[in-house]
């Protein structure tokens, strides 16, 4: 039965009580602990039901309970004083305006992503990806970045897991139901819902917006399970990452497009626009119309308006990890923009193709993303490395090492992952503003101030509670498949408060191995037994595989039948339905964290981070952020970042590795203990753990470098490219067309070297090199030097390069280039020219993808006194000493 009228009831709070509704509808209580103890103590039983959602518990509790607290003295001073904190929270972010002295006026970061990982009772994210931009919005907020979110929200989320008796995996699908969740529904003035409309072949999808609001940060989500909508498109919102490749395509339409349009309809004009993945690329196309649409501009001074203000953020370390659509497919729902843009159907699918000339390639989102954003970076070191390896067919002339993909390290949210004892410990110790105090800071040395006792206590207690956390939660989910008396009783008798716990919780992906410590049967039931000597281990894993993924899941099957027909069902606990709860248990109660993928395949890796930063060392292949840290202080590495071309060689190496190191390190170091029981020199690895790894694997961190090396940047480069009507954009666009046109018509004709082949290390020399520029003048290009070692195969592989000073013309009309070099090395070393763009208003000399390298055979090189017709530059003086 359809209704004929629909209401939204909210809670019914007495006036005392209505400090509750702000705390409840702003997610700072997410990591303010003493606001979570304010809810808890209003129902513990109907908090944990709700998973832990205020706006459920105030508009379900008795009414008679809420009579009561607004009568209890206690409870009404710990409300206000949690009222108080988030006052005072919302006025105190300062880091922006203490760093940005002069921000563009009406500044604002607009952060796109498919998924947002930020709070249990939210369940509109699938992992890392989600919860690395959850923790992005929190840490946004804390530095009080002028910055507003934009994602989907999703009717059925991800997807709830569940084992069957097999051990394989289900999956159930919740309805979220958004009038009980802490999101506001933007309105018009009039009270109506404020919708916006996207245009799909033959028809236009309605989305409304939801609110979220992150302590000063807004995320807006849009929602498409409305009328006027058609089924199809109402369920384009319905799950995250579910459907066929239509279905990924249309949101990813609404989140690009969609998100847009949104931001234009709540009046908001941002000034950056940050891609978290390549899935929100399509907001390129739609600024760029838009632009169009709205002023004089052409599509090329549109397109370098747009690119200056763009930043992409990559997530994936393999080509299969990026979203693919066949080029029919990309013309049937966005050809339109081709015409928009004055652009053949070839050249608007150009934008998505890294080979341009591949007419059946399909349509990249990730080559859309890079082509469009002023600013691009990996989220590890290694992963910046990987990407530049990936990508680096859009530069094809440019040596590797200079592909401009930079990275910026991934971190955590300090306050969010940290357990509650621990976090008083270090506020104890440390000082409150540790969650966001920089590498650098003095309070760090404050660490070994620590009693060992102290911490050691503490972190058995939070051991103490995961185990619990673990039994109540197994004991759930086997009610809710109706197991036996007997699995019931076992399962309240799993893991050990005093033995070694490892942890190891993350997607169920293949290359994750999460079974690699299972391949020697004999040897692991020698390291959970404790071989004869009671040093045992115990292993508490969780994860989900996708729904698709069938070797995933049968990963999942392969560890629950080992522990059952090993025997080790107490030892080894699988923990299902892993979430954010789970997971801030499991990394506070563990005391190591197990990671061991096939390098270099984990992009960055956070769940790691959070386990150091409660204290817990990391056992863990040098993949990710773990490659950059200091795994011997903080924990133990697998291997020594080797590469391997046999997968089944590489198990059986890092396998035995990874035995190696739980026998004769972990194990002994962990049960080592003092008459006091305290094991100092694991006590001593916790400490260079927090102290090592907090600061730099912080989202504070994180924030600070996306803010200072690309938010300020891309977003004075936007504002200086509006200014006098958009004539700096007009003219970038004119100069990058002229450059286009005339740029194969300069010529290196000769190049001039000051000393002969072989050279004292230091020894200086000067070069200089004769260019015909053409039609283009100095001012348009960079001529750069560019010297190194050669390598075997006679080609310099990591060269440095050095700008070339013009001199002015000689009297046939070169532009003379110089420069004074030496070589600090001794060896076979070379040197080359080339010639890059230049221009005041470029994001980088590569961006238009054009460089002009001396060709050996058509320069005419001078050595001293001597000439070398069409010698190879980079065997000019190649011979050092």
């Amino acid at each position: 039965m359809r209704p004929i009228r629909t209401f939204n009831v909210t809670p019914s709070l007495p006036a005392r009580l209505e400090p509750l509704r702000k705390l409840a509808y702003n997610l700072q209580w997410d990591w303010d602990f003493g606001t979570t103890d304010l809810f808890r103590r209003l129902d513990p039983d109907l908090w944990e039901s709700s998973r832990y959602n205020p706006v459920m518990l105030l508009g379900t509790i008795n009414q008679n309970r809420l009579q009561e607290v607004a009568e209890d003295e206690g409870f009404l001073a710990q409300m206000d004083r949690a009222a108080q904190r988030l006052e005072d929270y919302l006025k105190e972010r300062t880091w922006y305006k203490k760093h940005r002295k002069e921000p563009t006026p009406d500044e604002c970061y607009a952060y796109f992503s498919m998924e947002f990982g930020l709070t249990s009772c939210m369940p509109v994210y699938s992992g890392g990806l989600g919860v690395l931009a959850g923790d992005h919005l929190k840490s946004a907020s804390d530095l009080g970045l002028p910055l507003v979110a934009v994602g989907l929200l999703y009717q059925e989320g991800y997807f709830a897991q569940y084992l069957n008796a097999d051990g394989w995996q289900q999956e159930r699908y919740p309805i979220n139901d958004f009038y009980n969740m802490p999101l506001h529904l933007e309105r018009n003035p009039d009270g109506s819902e404020l919708r916006i409309g996207v245009d799909y072949p033959g028809r236009t999808v309605y989305a409304r917006i939801w609110r979220v609001q992150v302590g000063t940060v807004p995320l807006y989500l849009l929602d498409t399970n409305i009328e006027p909508n058609n089924q199809y498109d109402q369920d384009i919102c319905d799950r995250l990452y579910g459907g066929d490749i239509d279905m990924r395509i249309h949101q990813e339409i609404m989140l690009g497009i969609g998100g847009v349009r949104m931001l234009r309809a709540l009046g908001l004009a941002p000034t950056v626009y940050h891609m978290n993945e390549g899935h929100s690329a399509f907001l390129a196309l739609e600024r760029i119309r838009m632009l169009m649409a709205e002023t004089s501009l052409t599509f090329s001074e549109a397109f370098y308006l747009a690119q200056s203000g763009q930043m992409f953020t990559t997530h994936t370390p393999v080509p299969a990890g990026i979203d693919l659509f066949p080029p029919d497919k990309v013309l049937y729902y966005l050809g339109s923009y081709a015409g928009h843009f004055g652009l053949s159907n070839e050249e608007f699918l150009a934008l998505g193709r890294e080979n341009t000339g591949d007419l059946s390639a399909p349509f990249s989102m990730a080559v859309l993303a890079i082509k469009t954003a002023a600013f691009v970076n990996g989220v590890s070191a290694l992963h910046g490395e990987v990407s530049r390896h990936m990508f680096c067919g859009l530069w094809p002339q440019l040596p590797i090492s200079e592909v401009p993909i930079t990275s910026i390290t991934n971190g955590v949210h300090a306050r969010s992952c940290v357990a509650k004892p621990t976090q008083e410990l270090y506020d104890r110790y440390l000082g409150p503003s540790w969650s966001q105090a920089s590498p650098i800071n003095p309070l760090w040395k404050r660490v070994d101030a620590i009693p060992d006792e102290e911490l050691w206590r503490n972190h058995e207690l939070c051991r103490s509670q995961m185990i619990v956390s673990v039994r109540e939660h197994l004991e759930k989910s086997l009610l809710d498949r109706a197991a036996s008396p007997l699995e019931l009783a076992k399962a309240k008798e799993v893991l050990d408060p005093k033995v070694l716990t490892i942890g190891f919780a993350r997607r169920f992906a293949t290359y994750k191995r999460a079974a690699l410590f299972l391949r020697d049967i004999d040897r692991i039931h020698e390291i959970i037994e404790g071989n004869g000597t009671g040093r045992r281990v115990q292993f508490v894993i969780a994860g989900k595989a996708h729904p698709k993924d069938a070797p995933g899941k049968e990963l999942i099957r392969q560890i629950i039948h080992f522990t059952r027909d090993e025997g080790l069902d107490r030892s080894i606990v699988f923990v299902p339905n892993y979430d954010i709860h789970v997971a801030r248990v499991m990394v506070a109660g563990c005391d190591v964290w197990l990671n061991n993928p096939r390098r270099p395949r984990e992009a960055s890796g956070t769940s790691g981070m959070k386990a150091a930063m409660n204290g817990l060392p990391n056992l863990s292949v040098l993949d990710g952020w773990w490659d950059e840290a200091d795994y011997v202080a903080t924990g133990w590495p697998i291997g020594s970042g080797e590469d391997y071309e046999d997968p089944e060689y590489q198990d059986e190496v890092e396998a035995n590795a990874l035995y190696d190191l739980l026998e004769k390190e972990v194990v002994p170091l962990f049960y080592n203990r003092d008459p006091e029981d305290i094991p100092r020199g694991w006590v001593a690895k916790m400490k260079d753990a927090i102290r090592l790894n907090t600061p730099m694997f912080n989202t504070a961190r994180m924030l600070k470098d996306y803010a200072t090396r690309a938010y300020f940047t891309c977003s004075d480069r936007a504002y200086r490219l509006i200014q006098s009507n958009f004539a700096p954009a007009k003219t970038l666009a004119q100069w990058e067309s002229h450059l286009a046109e005339h740029w194969y018509e300069m010529k290196i004709e000769e190049v001039r070297i000051s000393e002969p082949a072989n050279l004292q290390v230091n020894q200086q020399f000067k070069v200089e090199a004769l260019i015909r520029l053409g039609a283009l003048q100095p001012q348009d290009v960079q001529v750069e030097l560019y010297q190194g070692k050669v390598d075997i195969d006679g080609e310099i592989h990591t060269g440095v390069p050095s700008v070339m000073v013009c001199q002015g013309t000689d009297e046939r009309g070169r532009s003379c280039y110089a420069i004074e070099v030496t070589y600090t090395v001794s060896g076979l070393q070379g040197l080359s020219l080339r010639i890059l763009p230049k221009h005041e208003n470029l994001s980088s000399p590569y961006a238009p993808r054009l460089i002009l390298w001396a060709e050996p055979e058509d320069v005419q090189i001078n050595v001293g006194a001597e000439v070398l017709e069409k010698a190879p530059v980079a065997e000019a003086i190649a011979m050092t000493s």
